[in-house]
């Protein structure tokens, strides 16, 4: 029985960025049940990859090794929306506010794992930090939208802070946890 594993390649979030984000995130949990993930699993994803043999490992490694690389560059998690929109929200996320070099690294990361055939993707490239999943039953996020003007009028800028990105990540996804398998350096800088 071939045996695989479900992967998807991101940015990891510094402890400094995730220690404000959690703490906004025990405030706004009790405003709605959704789906909230766990602070360790926040990350930025660039391509998600889906089942992958383990038998083909090396030949993955081997191509995010070799593949194209942006230099580093800075990336900015503030404010929150909603996917795919506001009115039919299925995920609740911080923003992403990223130099180009972000997009170029989603860009080659697609391309690439193309050349071994993992699915491209049929939608434009959004990052965002998934904060909470709404689920299959809509249930009232009026709340939590209250909850964040009540927040936002006591002081509250929901900007979480930057971080310069200098890797990427392999991660598997297994029960609901995520777990760094590998690790990529970006371009070194010119000089």
């Amino acid at each position: 029985m071939l045996s695989c594993m479900r992967l998807f390649t991101g940015l990891a979030i510094p402890a400094p960025v995730i220690a404000p984000i959690e703490t906004v995130m025990k405030q706004l949990r009790e405003s709605a049940a959704l789906r909230w993930s766990p602070p360790e699993n926040l990350h930025i994803t660039t391509k998600f990859i889906g089942e992958w043999p383990e038998a083909r490992m090396p030949e993955l490694d081997d191509c995010l090794q070799k593949m194209p690389k942006p230099q580093p560059f800075s990336v900015t998690i503030a404010r929150f929306g909603f996917l795919p929109n506001p009115h039919r929200p299925k995920i609740f996320f911080a923003g992403v506010h990223a130099d180009a070099g972000l997009n170029e690294l989603a860009k080659n990361t697609e391309g690439t794992l193309a050349n071994l055939g993992v699915k491209k993707e049929d939608r434009l490239y959004t990052p965002h930090l998934t904060l909470a999943r709404v689920g299959q039953a809509l249930p009232p996020v009026q709340s939590l939208r209250e909850r964040i003007a009540e927040l936002t009028n006591n002081g509250e800028a929901f900007e979480f802070g930057s971080f310069q990105s200098t890797e990427f990540n392999l991660y598997q996804s297994r029960n609901s946890f995520y777990t760094i398998l590998a690790s990529y350096p970006l371009a070194k800088e010119r000089s």
